[in-house]
């Protein structure tokens, strides 16, 4: 059997060389295992447009990295290039999660608008290549009609889809909104009615169609179909605060001050920095002889107009630099 050679029978300089050599491949392997020299090279590759190799590199390193800039700047790249790839699914999914770990980041908010801007387009492309007659399709081109102003060749299309599905929940809402526009802010408004209504009987569950219905009724001062309507938009969502303010304001302009402070005082909680829910809070305190709170919603008012008015001013001023 052969020996294998010792090293003592090299001489020094190939031990040398030996050596040398072992040690390199040792650290390359060791930079290849390392998490931030894979999501740094990840990164690079992105850069040169090799996003199937990058994506491999930032999906296998990121979960193991703690340092924040390099995550952000990883987690974009995977966005870009998880994108360019066709998987939308890991472009949503990382960015919900730059979302999470970087609240409010203008950049992130950007790429966001970009991304499920194109998402839907490419869900609208393929809907209308493969079935494009489906009430989907239509529906889609109604809605793009609406935006354009074109709210008449819209209202054709929603109209004939109801002739084939007159059950379908949410084409009624879209047909009262589009009469509400045409008749104005003085307009009659006898057609919009009838949608919505048409839409309640159809999904009983739209609270939007029970807010507009009662607004409508509200404008008209006819306070007990507002209150009802109003009710039942705040029952069938709790998160709907409009529908809490506008309660409690027909409440008390129906004089059931009483009944007004349940969802004045439920609206004012959550939306603080409305002056309109304080100052009908305080009205209702005031009719019902709470002169103690109706002063404090009073101050609360006033603190909360002082706010939105150094907020707007603090506005206007950013857009004249």
């Amino acid at each position: 059997m052969k020996r294998r050679p010792s090293t003592k029978q090299f001489s020094p300089v190939l031990c040398a060389i030996l050596a040398s050599g072992v040690s390199l491949h040792a650290q390359e392997r060791a930079a290849q295992s390392s998490p931030v020299t894979s999501v740094q090279r990840g990164v690079r590759l992105v850069e040169t447009g090799r996003c199937k190799e990058a994506l491999l590199l930032l999906e296998r390193g990121l979960p193991r990295v703690t340092d924040k800039a390099l995550r952000y700047h990883a987690e974009m790249a995977t966005v870009r290039c998880a994108m360019a790839v066709d998987d939308e699914q890991i472009a949503a999914d990382m960015l919900f999660q730059l979302g999470r770990e970087f609240p409010g980041d203008p950049e992130v908010l950007y790429v966001e608008t970009h991304l499920f801007s194109e998402i839907g387009m490419r869900a609208a492309q393929v809907l209308q290549t493969k079935d494009p007659e489906s009430y989907q399709a239509r529906r889609l081109q109604a809605e793009a009609l609406e935006s354009q102003g074109r709210s008449e060749e819209a209202a054709a299309i929603y109209r004939g889809i109801l002739k084939e599905n007159p059950k379908l929940p949410g084409v009624h809402y879209r047909l009262g909104q589009i009469d509400l526009a045409l008749a104005g802010d003085a307009g009659q408004t006898d057609a919009a009615k009838q949608e919505f209504e048409a839409e309640i009987a159809v999904d009983p569950t739209n609270a939007s169609a029970e807010f507009v219905l009662g607004e409508l009724a509200r404008r008209k001062g006819v306070w007990d179909e507002a209150i009802r309507h109003f009710s039942r938009a705040a029952e069938l969502d709790s998160g709907f605060l409009e529908a809490y303010l506008a309660l409690g304001m027909s409440l008390t302009a129906s004089g059931r001050y009483i009944e007004a402070k349940s969802p004045l005082e439920h609206y004012v909680k959550l939306a603080p920095d409305d002056p309109a829910g304080h100052y009908q809070l305080a009205l209702a305190y005031s009719r019902t002889g709470d002169q103690a709170d109706a002063r404090r919603e009073m101050a609360l008012q006033a603190q909360a107009a002082a706010r939105n008015k150094s907020t707007d001013t603090a506005q206007g001023h950013a857009v004249r630099q």
